[in-house]
């Protein structure tokens, strides 16, 4: 029973991406759907994992350890904050950090990276909704850690991520994705950087994001809530 409803959720959001990339002139596999695992137990991922779901995203390092652990083969997405003393244990298990969130954190990546030979791909959080109860970086700081992140041989930053504030109505959703969408253009040019990922949009406004540009969608509730 749990298998079947998972399947037909699965097959609804990828239908729902897919029509959303194609309204945003996109196909499908311009958009990476990272299933969110967090109030999910390992075996409900590892189902995932088995119904053709190969991207999976954790908010808590030690959620995606014990995560990692039941699912190693997975790409794991660290999508919440990153305290500096889980760095060592974090990034080896993981294929992109989407939350970098300070210039403090963005240098002890670097550092790691710098020590274990290559880049840390990540992404630089930003508070495109400007709300005080969310992480991230201001907009208007962006522009010079960028200039920062250019010179760090121990990261690559490969674009940003954005949680925009939450409405019954996703369109009103928009603006921030927008902005955020702007935003990498600007650094685009400015840096020089090929920026490719927007990380934005979650269960109740990812179609607006794809719609506005997301690259990657993280997807939690929509797919797993009440399933055990």
């Amino acid at each position: 029973m749990t298998k079947d409803i998972l399947q037909e959720r699965i097959a609804s959001v990828n239908a729902r991406i897919a029509d959303a990339a194609a309204r945003s002139g996109r196909r499908r596999e311009d958009v990476t759907l990272v299933a969110v695992t967090k109030y999910s137990s390992p075996d409900i991922a590892a189902l995932a994992w088995d119904l053709g779901l190969r991207d999976f995203g954790e908010s808590r390092p030690q959620e995606l350890w014990k995560k990692h652990a039941a699912l190693p083969t997975a790409n794991w997405h660290l999508i919440g904050h990153l305290q500096r003393n889980k760095i060592d244990k974090t990034i080896p298990l993981v294929s992109l950090v989407h939350s970098v969130d300070s210039e403090r954190l963005l240098l002890a990546i670097d550092e790691f990276g710098r020590k274990r030979g290559s880049p840390v791909p990540v992404l630089l959080e930003v508070n495109c909704s400007r709300e005080e109860s969310k992480g991230g970086l201001r907009p208007e700081d962006i522009p010079a850690i960028a200039d920062k992140a250019v010179a760090l041989p121990g990261v690559r930053v490969d674009g940003l991520m954005t949680m925009a504030a939450f409405h019954d109505d996703p369109q009103l959703c928009r603006p921030t994705f927008a902005e955020l969408r702007n935003l990498r253009d600007q650094l685009r040019t400015r840096t020089g950087l090929p920026l490719p990922h927007l990380s934005m949009g979650m269960s109740n406004d990812f179609e607006v994001a794809i719609e506005e540009g997301a690259t990657l969608v993280r997807v939690g509730s929509t797919l797993f809530e009440g399933l055990t």
